[in-house]
Parts: C-alpha cells; sequence; structure tokens
C-alpha cells in the first residue's frame, strides 16, 4: 500500500503496457493481507474513524483479514459495524487494472466470462484496460424482505431476449450486485432480514466462490471479501441467517459501544457538526461529558428495552441539538453561540423517540428521560466542580432572592443578575473555558454552577411553562 495514494491512474493502457510495466495479479484477499501486514509493520493508518474498537474489535478484524475470511459484524445499533466495514477500502490498493467495459470488473490476467475471454484472445496486447480506484471497489446493500435473488445474484435480461439472442447465450444474463462486486468488497446490511430462500444464493458464493443463475451453466470464480452486519435481536427472533450460511463466513466478530468515557466524548466531536460553516464548537466540553454520560445512562437504565439498544447516533444528536439551541439564542440576542446547561433540556422531548422503553414504563419516557440527564449533570458537576468554593453564589441568591435565566436568557443579563461573582474566573479555569473576556462562557460557568448547586440540594429551582429557569434560595 503506497505511501502516499496517488490520485492519478498509472499509465498503461494496454495489456500489452501492463506486462511490460511487470504488474503482478494478486487476489483480493492477498492485496488485503499484504497491505494490511505492511500498516502493522510501519505503524500506517488501518481503520479510519474507527474509535474505541483498538483493543477489542479492530485486533478481530485483523485476525480475520490475515486468515482470508468472510465475516459478520454482530452487534446493536449504531456501534458502527457498517462505518467499519467501510474502512476496508483504506487497505486496498490505490488503483488495480480491469478490462475496460467488463460489467464483472475482470483483472486483465484473468478473464472470466467467455465475452472477455474473446476479447483477450482478439485483441491480445492491444486490449484496452481501465483503472479501478479503491473508492469504487466497494459496494453495499441493505437487506430488506423483498430482496431478490435477481437482485443479488443475476436473473435473464428479457431486453437482450428481445433483441434476438437465445435464451442459452450467456450473455443473456444481466449481473446482479454480487458479481458486479468482483474484485471488491461486498457488504450486505442487516443480513438477517434477507429471506432465507434468499440467503441459499449466496451459499456458493462464499464456499465455491462462484454463482448459478437460472440453470445456465456458468462458473464464475469470484473474487471479493463479503461481509454481513447483523443485529442480536434480529440474529435471533425477528430474523435469523440459517446455518449453512452462517457456517460459511469464516469469522464473527461482537462489536460494542465504546467502553471509555473519553472514546465516546472523541466519537461524538469527529460525527458531530457543532460549529456551522467552519465555526468553533458552540458546545464546552463539560456539557459533551454530560450528554456523553446521560447517553451511557439511558444505554444501562433498567427502564429501556437494552435488546435495542441506544445507538451512538443518540448522543450525536443530543450534542447538535444543544448546539443548534446556542446558535438560536445567538440568533436572538446578537451575542456570540456559546451554548449552557439550559440549553440541555432540549434533548429529552426532541430525542424521546430514539429511545425504546420497556413495556411498563408507558407513560413515563420524559419523566426518565429527564432524571437521567439531572444525574448526569449531577456527575459532571462533583467531578469538575467538587470541593470548589460557591458560597459567594449561594449569598448572592440568599441576598436578592432569585437568579432567572433559560434558553433565550442572554448572557450579558445573566451576568447581570448574578452580580460580580468571587472566584469566577477560577471556575472557568476548571471548565476548561479560556475566554476570559467572553460573556458566553463566563455565564455557560455560572449557569453550570447554580444548577450544581440545585442537584446538591443548596438552592431552589422553578421552572415555568415557557422554559424560563430560576434559581432562588
Amino acid at each position: 500500500m503506497p505511501a502516499h495514494p496517488s490520485s492519478t491512474p498509472p499509465a498503461p493502457r494496454t495489456l500489452g503496457e501492463l506486462r511490460a510495466s511487470g504488474h503482478q495479479h494478486r487476489t483480493l484477499k492477498a492485496e488485503l493481507r499484504a497491505n494490511l501486514l505492511e500498516a502493522l509493520r510501519t505503524g500506517g493508518e488501518r481503520f479510519r474513524g474507527i474509535v474505541g474498537f483498538d483493543e477489542t474489535v479492530l485486533p478481530a478484524l485483523e485476525r480475520a483479514l490475515l486468515a482470508g475470511h468472510d465475516l459478520v459484524l454482530l452487534g446493536e445499533r449504531g456501534q458502527g459495524k457498517t462505518r467499519l466495514a467501510r474502512t476496508l477500502t483504506t487497505l486496498l490498493d490505490d488503483w488495480t487494472p480491469v478490462i475496460a467495459g467488463s460489467a464483472l470488473r475482470e483483472h486483465p490476467y484473468e478473464p472470466l466470462t467467455a465475452h472477455s475471454r474473446a476479447l483477450v484472445a482478439e485483441a491480445g496486447d492491444d486490449l484496452p484496460i481501465e483503472w479501478l480506484a479503491a473508492a469504487d471497489r466497494y459496494a453495499e446493500k441493505l437487506a430488506t424482505p423483498d430482496t431478490s435473488v435477481g437482485d443479488l445474484i443475476g436473473d435473464v435480461d428479457p431486453v437482450k431476449v428481445a433483441e434476438g439472442r437465445s435464451l442459452g447465450d450467456p450473455e443473456t444474463v444481466h449481473y446482479g450486485l454480487v458479481p458486479r462486486a468482483n474484485r471488491g468488497v461486498f457488504v450486505i446490511n442487516e443480513l438477517p432480514d434477507l429471506a432465507e430462500r434468499i440467503q441459499v444464493s449466496l451459499l456458493n458464493v462464499l464456499e465455491e466462490r462462484d454463482i448459478q443463475i437460472r440453470g445456465y451453466n456458468l462458473r464464475l470464480p469470484l473474487d471479493l471479501l463479503l461481509v454481513a452486519t447483523a443485529n442480536p435481536e434480529d440474529y435471533t427472533n425477528r430474523g435469523r441467517i440459517i446455518t449453512p450460511l452462517k457456517d460459511r463466513f469464516g469469522a464473527e466478530i461482537r462489536t460494542h459501544y465504546p467502553l471509555d468515557l473519553a472514546h465516546e466524548i472523541a466519537l461524538v466531536c469527529q460525527e458531530a457538526v457543532l460549529g456551522w460553516n467552519g465555526a468553533e464548537s458552540p458546545v464546552p466540553d463539560h456539557l459533551l461529558e454530560i450528554l456523553i454520560r446521560f447517553t451511557r445512562a439511558v444505554r444501562e437504565s433498567p427502564a429501556v428495552d437494552s435488546r435495542s439498544g441506544v445507538s451512538a447516533r443518540f448522543a450525536i444528536a443530543a450534542a447538535e441539538t444543544v448546539a443548534a439551541s446556542a446558535y438560536r439564542r445567538s440568533a436572538v440576542t446578537g451575542e456570540a453561540p456559546m451554548a449552557r446547561v439550559s440549553d440541555l433540556a432540549t434533548v429529552v422531548a426532541t430525542l424521546r423517540g430514539k429511545v425504546e422503553f420497556e413495556a411498563g414504563e408507558e407513560g413515563r419516557e420524559l419523566e426518565v428521560l429527564a432524571h437521567l440527564l439531572r444525574r448526569a449533570t449531577h456527575e459532571v458537576f462533583r467531578a469538575r466542580l467538587g470541593g470548589a468554593d460557591l458560597s459567594g453564589l449561594i449569598e448572592r441568591i440568599e441576598s436578592e432572592g432569585m437568579i432567572a435565566t433559560g434558553d433565550l436568557v442572554p448572557a450579558a443579563d445573566l451576568l447581570e443578575a448574578i452580580g460580580p461573582l468571587p472566584g469566577l474566573a477560577k471556575l472557568m479555569e476548571r471548565l476548561g473555558l479560556d475566554g476570559a473576556e467572553s460573556p458566553g462562557q463566563a455565564a455557560a460557568a455560572a449557569e453550570f454552577a447554580l444548577e450544581g448547586l440545585y442537584l446538591a440540594r443548596k438552592i431552589s429551582k422553578d421552572v415555568d411553562g415557557t422554559g424560563r429557569v430560576t434559581y432562588q434560595s
């Protein structure tokens, strides 16, 4: 695998020029194996954008690829199974030669179809070739109950028959997605949702590496890596992978949600769109940590159906919702966007539909989510501001009676209501907010401290129907 991938295909344009260049043909799995070994030796990038799998999933995947196994990625929704499969193209050669116009992307040294073999015999070294980029050697199909054998493997093309070709002519065959993915990676998402009689059509692909279409005497030794994804629930109940097909996969690899809090925060920062038009994210680190702890608490809650899982997309959508709330306030008030604790409440109602609750929790969904969000906020408060001197803030509330805030209250108004607060700069430092002159960051720190005092039962809090929040003694 080249250290510096080239965007320009190699020079040879005919079979003769390809032979003269010294090009050596190797199978797809041999190519993956060699490039993976080289990346392991040199410490090169292997699975771009994958977070939290370094010590668990990736070693198993690497062993499967080195062994040349087709594989099943098994895990709950939102664990990055498809994303992981798509990274396999980074282990392919940047460019590979194919016979020009070949539907099956055949290598010029290894023509498969009768038509391509005739072309090679007729043109010889003048046979035109094309170059296929690594990104184009990936194909994907979402398994649905209405998927047919023709979609995956192929069928007779009635147009070609109408043109006068006989039914016995192999040229009347229209190849499906699997043979057209020849010399590439083919992924079937949610394989258990594929009807069992359709799964049977993949048996030959996995074992004999060939295809059969409506009794045609075809033997096309396909060169591909087949990857399937599945959810454990589908694996056992809604659908299943038939035993002969499951037996033909060389490896079953279990995925998981990020085990480490920092990994899940890094994943959200990587995937979520928080800063608009190239701007920095308006969501400070302590709010991101609250959202991740909230996601993990929802995932572990007995009120939530653990079989369905709580996707990483839940945390990503939560972070994007909080950022959007900050931008909305910015548009109304004219201040720079900076998310605050009051923006967190918006995620509960917005994301309720992403969670499957147990049957006995009907009607309590919002209550459960709000409780878990408060718990996550309190955990972050104790971790980041535990032991901080907040007596000045408590005295301010006791003397003045109340401090009002909310998702549309400008930062300047909140800071004016609080007044001079000794130790505010130190609070901002502990929260990683370095904008000492930024009203938005100062308000974010002060509001987080107020919410923490409320959750620690040092002050009280009242929320009206419009979302306006009042902290009082």
